[in-house]
């Protein structure tokens, strides 16, 4: 058996902007970008086409909504914008880091989480108090291109902790997403029903 945790909301809560579109504009005009009058729209509309359950990276968003309003911004500045605005602040969940460290101790684990900014997940596991050594793979929906509950976001997650996807026992705190990990076979435990407090006392009974 492997073990993967979601991260936000599951190991770490952290910090969003309240309005998105603003922060991004903010960080892009600190960065001489002439961010156009009707961006709020802009930024809500959808410009990249991908398949079904694809993860479009924010940076790509941003740019393609700049492009849409006739705004070219220089090489990077649209990835360097985003994860300037959604830098978090991060808590841990109560129990957090012993739960992974029970996970640990069992077999394989990893982070799965679904997350469209660019360093984000290593950010808040870096400010998380999880021992990150701990983890054989961190995989993330804007690094694989798949979001979860896609079930190809948890083959990826498979292949490279190399166990077999019907393996998986993933950890999540929304069964909209974290639950699909049993279109692969998997186990999807809500931390509704365990929280990670009572998870290495779960995990050493199961």
């Amino acid at each position: 058996m492997a073990i993967t945790f979601d991260l936000f909301g599951t190991l770490v809560r952290a910090t969003t902007p309240d309005d998105p579109a603003r922060a991004v504009a903010d960080e892009l005009t600190a960065r001489g970008v002439a961010v156009p009058d009707d961006w709020g729209d802009a930024y809500r509309e959808r410009h990249v086409d991908a398949p079904e359950g694809a993860e479009v990276p924010l940076p790509a968003h941003v740019a393609a909504a700049l492009r849409s309003r006739g705004v070219d911004a220089p090489a990077n500045v649209a990835r360097r914008a985003v994860v300037a605005a959604f830098d978090p602040d991060v808590e841990t969940v109560p129990g957090a880091s012993a739960a992974v460290a029970a996970a640990a101790a069992s077999g394989p684990v990893a982070v799965c989480s679904n997350c469209s900014v660019p360093e984000l997940v290593a950010r808040a596991l870096i400010r998380a108090d999880v021992d990150r050594s701990l983890f054989d793979a961190v995989v993330t929906s804007v690094a694989c291109g798949w979001r979860k509950p896609d079930a190809r976001a948890f083959e990826a997650t498979a292949r490279t902790l190399d166990v077999p996807p019907d393996s998986l026992l993933h950890v999540g705190d929304d069964p909209r997403t974290d639950a699909g990990v049993e279109a692969v076979g998997g186990r999807f435990l809500d931390v509704a029903d365990v929280p990670l407090t009572g998870f290495p006392d779960w995990l050493e009974g199961r």
